[in-house]
C-alpha cells in the first residue's frame, strides 16, 4: 500500500472529524469546511503550520514521538488510531510492524494438537481462532455449528470479511449488518496499519473493493479499532436470536492470530439457545448445514 497516501488521507479523515467547538476553537463565519483547519491543527499541536501540512502530504518518516503524539492529541485520536498513527510513522520509516515479531505463516494453526484440546474445552461458548486476513482457522464443535452460514459445506478456508460482504447470508445472519460492517474494515484498516507489506491483505482488500460498493466506501473512511470486549446480536438459521458478549484474546505463540470467545449472560434466552446450538451440533445436524452456498464466496 502507498504509505504517504495513506498518511494522507487518515490525517485528513480525521481533521475532518474534528470541529472548532470540540477543540475548543471558536468557529468563525464563512468556514469552507466541517473540521479543523490544517492551521488549526497545528496551532493545537504546537507546530509549524508549514511542517504539519508536510506531514499531511504523507511526509511523516523521521517524526519524533512527541510530534506525533502532539498530533493525535490535536486530533483526539482514540488509543487505536494514536496506535494506528505510529504504524504509519514507522512504516514510513522502514520499521514493520510497530517492533512486534514477524508474523509467521498461520497455515499450521489449525494442526496443532494444543490448540485444538484448548479449543475442546470450551463447551459453554463459541471459541475460534481467526487471522489478521479475517481467515476462520479453528473452531470449536459449538463454534463449527455457530458459523454453519459461513463454513457451508467446506471447501476453502472461510473468511469473515468476504463473509461480510459478498454473502447474502451474512444480512440475515448479522441483524446489525451495517454495524459489523464497519467493524469488520475497520479491523483490516488497522491490520494493514501494522503491516503495510501484507500481500494477503493487499490481495483480500483489492477484492473486496471490486466487488462491494459497502466495503469501497467504508474502506475509504480510514476508520480503525481493536475488537478487546463487546456485545453483538446475531440470527442464527437454527435457533434465533441470540445476544452474546464476546472477549478477545491474543495469541502470543501465533503473531496476528486471535482467539475470539462469544458466551450468553447466564440464564438468558441466548444461554438457552447455545444449548440447543450444541445439542443440535452433537447430533451431527451440523454436517449438512442449512445454508450450502457459501463456499463459493468465501476463501
Amino acid at each position: 500500500m502507498d504509505n504517504k497516501a495513506e498518511v494522507r488521507e487518515f490525517l485528513m479523515s480525521r481533521r475532518a472529524k474534528i470541529t472548532p467547538e470540540r477543540a475548543g476553537l471558536p468557529a468563525g463565519p464563512n468556514r469552507r469546511v466541517a473540521g479543523l483547519r490544517r492551521t488549526e491543527v497545528a496551532a493545537l499541536a504546537d507546530v509549524s503550520v508549514e511542517y504539519y501540512a508536510k506531514l499531511e502530504r504523507g511526509a511523516l518518516g523521521g517524526a519524533s514521538s512527541s510530534v506525533l503524539d502532539a498530533i493525535a492529541r490535536a486530533l483526539f485520536l482514540d488509543d487505536t488510531e494514536r496506535t494506528h498513527l505510529f504504524d504509519l510513522a514507522r512504516a514510513a520509516d522502514g520499521i514493520p510492524l510497530s517492533g512486534r515479531p514477524r508474523r509467521r505463516s498461520t497455515s499450521n494453526v489449525a494442526s496443532r494438537p494444543s490448540l485444538r484440546w484448548v479449543l475442546n474445552t470450551i463447551t459453554d461458548g463459541v471459541a475460534f481462532v481467526r487471522d489478521q486476513h479475517q481467515d476462520l482457522l479453528a473452531t470449536n464443535e459449538l463454534g463449527r455449528a455457530f458459523y454453519a452460514p459461513l463454513i457451508g459445506s467446506g471447501g476453502r478456508t472461510p473468511n469473515l470479511a468476504r463473509f461480510q460482504f459478498l454473502d447474502p447470508a451474512s444480512k440475515d445472519f448479522y441483524p446489525d449488518w451495517e454495524l459489523f460492517a464497519g467493524m469488520c474494515v475497520a479491523i483490516m484498516r488497522t491490520e494493514a496499519g501494522r503491516d503495510p507489506n501484507d500481500k494477503d491483505l493487499q490481495n483480500l482488500v483489492g477484492e473486496l473493493s471490486t466487488q462491494s460498493d459497502v466495503f469501497r466506501r467504508l474502506w475509504g473512511a480510514h476508520d480503525v479499532r481493536t475488537h478487546g470486549a463487546g456485545t453483538k446480536r446475531f440470527n442464527h438459521p437454527v435457533v434465533g436470536e441470540l445476544t452474546l458478549a464476546y472477549e478477545e484474546l491474543v495469541m502470543t505463540a501465533d503473531p496476528g492470530c486471535v482467539l475470539m470467545i462469544y458466551t450468553a449472560e447466564p440464564g438468558s434466552p441466548s444461554a438457552e439457545r447455545l444449548r440447543l446450538l450444541a445439542s443440535w451440533a452433537a447430533s451431527g445436524a451440523v454436517a449438512e448445514p442449512p445454508h450450502q452456498e457459501t463456499s463459493k464466496t468465501v476463501s
